[in-house]
């Protein structure tokens, strides 16, 4: 059965229903590659137990005619949705035994739609990183090797690297992420997968461990468009309990797969281009651009004049919001605990101790911003900008239906290769943090293989809350580039 580790989620859904094989065979065949794929660390706890124990509850709906939309399909959970008297920790130390007393909405959903959980994906500390190397559980690494250097370990891109690499080496059909600053879509670049951003408030955050309340958007990570469509289907929904859930129906995405875009409008961002960006990256947002006109679109040049100010933004305001959001891990009430001889002690011991390097740059300069005399000057400036660039892309809608850009403006690179040039690293978020700024819709599509045999991706973004023609236009996409290129690393394979 160690072939139904290979099959996209929509096969292993059809094989289910005409009896091919049963829910509980699906899972063992991914709980041997969840085993096989240990040496890449994409998780960081396993639940064979609880996994089979759902699977066999699917069996018996499947039976009996209640089959959900995602019913008997064993999938990862990234370590920042809380999931009921499981180990959750966002992968930080600060964080050690939590096991909550109840489940993130968009994990409740896709349980009531029949999913099964093999277990949580490792990711960057509190989702603070592109390369998942920041996690307390230690690095994940990326499936693929570059053609030449066969022994290099690389990253999966972050912060959702151990969903992307448990889809990407078959250790899981799909996958949760969450998103920030691009933390689905770049991971989903580096390992040849998709992964897909919804509009902020598509998704419920309720559960999710915060990072910044204005950005963070969960969504499906998995290996093809229509996996996605699916995914996303059972994942989205309006929460009372989440201020920011949009009150809004559900469409049915996977009835777009394979819809036409003749006469789409798809516009080119020209300040994405990028000064001294790799040839391989521009070739291929041209071939992108061929693509689609080739397959009817129009392709239409357009202007986002904030785009070059989207990074200092984003490092201003994801900082801020995550040093009020993790001011409540202090050691009393869950957790970690370092004891201090008066209560202020047994804090600065806990959060010393509990957190990260990264973790605390982020927390101090969110402080540093928000604080008397640079609030004015940082913080509320940035909330002006921000504005700019979401009316920017505004202004881009009365001309074009989606935009199309690179994901990533290169290739996986190595582990450990940027960590001591914090700037390097957020430069990884260029082409995806405009977005998150706006609350886009966004999908990574995998299009073509870099000179060392990497995985690059394209970016197709949308309108608030249009979903379904981002997907439309990103599974034309898929079918002109045709990728079928494999990681090096296939679990079990």
């Amino acid at each position: 059965m160690s072939g139904l580790s290979a099959l996209t989620l929509a096969e292993a859904r059809d094989g289910l229903k005409t009896g091919d094989f049963t829910s509980v065979e699906l899972t063992q065949a991914h709980l041997k590659a969840v085993e096989a794929a240990r040496p890449l660390n994409a998780y960081s706890c396993e639940t064979p137990e609880k996994a089979l124990e759902m699977a066999a509850e699917s069996d018996t709906r499947i039976a009996a005619g209640k089959a959900g939309a995602m019913e008997g399909l064993p999938v990862a959970i990234k370590d920042l949705f809380c999931t009921q008297g499981v180990l959750s920790t966002a992968g930080s130390h600060i964080l050690d035994g939590f096991r909550p007393h109840y489940e993130s909405t968009v994990t409740r959903n896709l349980w009531d739609a029949g999913a099964v959980m093999l277990g949580k994906a490792n990711m960057d500390e509190f989702a603070m990183g592109s390369s998942n190397m920041t996690s307390h559980y230690g690095a994940v690494e990326n499936p693929w090797k570059r053609k030449d250097d066969r022994k290099a370990k690389l990253v999966p891109g972050g912060s959702s690297g151990g969903s992307a690499t448990a889809v990407a080496a078959r250790a899981a059909l799909a996958a949760t992420g969450t998103d920030t600053g691009g933390s689905i879509r770049q991971p989903a670049s580096f390992t040849g997968i998709v992964g897909m951003k919804p509009t902020y408030g598509r998704c419920s955050r309720w559960g999710i461990i915060a990072f910044a309340s204005s950005l963070d958007q969960a969504g499906p990570m998995t290996r093809s468009v229509r996996d996605a469509a699916i995914m996303l289907g059972a994942m989205a929904g309006f929460d009372p309990r989440d201020s920011t859930s949009v009150d809004a129906p559900v469409p049915d995405y996977e009835a777009v797969i394979g819809g036409s875009v003749k006469g789409l409008k798809v516009g080119i961002p020209k300040e994405y281009r990028m000064e001294g960006a790799p040839p391989e990256i521009d070739a291929l947002w041209q071939q992108g651009a061929d693509w689609l006109r080739d397959a009817g679109a129009e392709i239409v040049e357009v202007s986002l004049p904030h785009t070059e100010h989207a990074l200092a933004v984003y490092y201003i305001v994801a900082p801020a919001e995550a040093s009020s959001n993790l001011a409540r891990y202090d050691g009393v009430r869950y957790g970690l605990r370092i004891p201090g001889s008066s209560l202020q002690e047994m804090y600065e011991n806990t959060r010393a101790a509990g957190f990260g390097q990264e973790v605390k740059r982020r927390v101090l300069i969110g402080t540093y911003v928000l604080s008397a005399g640079y609030y004015d000057a940082y913080y509320l400036k940035a909330q002006k900008v921000r504005s700019r660039i979401a009316g920017d892309f505004r202004d881009a809608w009365d001309k074009v239906d989606v935009l199309l850009a690179p994901t990533a403006p290169n290739a996986a690179f190595g582990q450990g290769e940027k960590m001591d040039d914090p700037i390097a690293m957020y430069l990884n978020d260029v082409f995806t943090v405009p977005a998150s700024l706006a609350g886009l819709p966004a999908i990574s599509v995998p299009a073509g293989l870099s000179a060392e045999g990497l995985p690059l991706g394209l970016q197709v973004i949308g309108r608030p809350f249009d979903e379904e023609t981002v997907l439309r236009a990103a599974h034309v996409l898929e079918g002109a580039a045709g990728f079928d290129a494999m990681p090096d690393f296939i679990a079990g394979g």
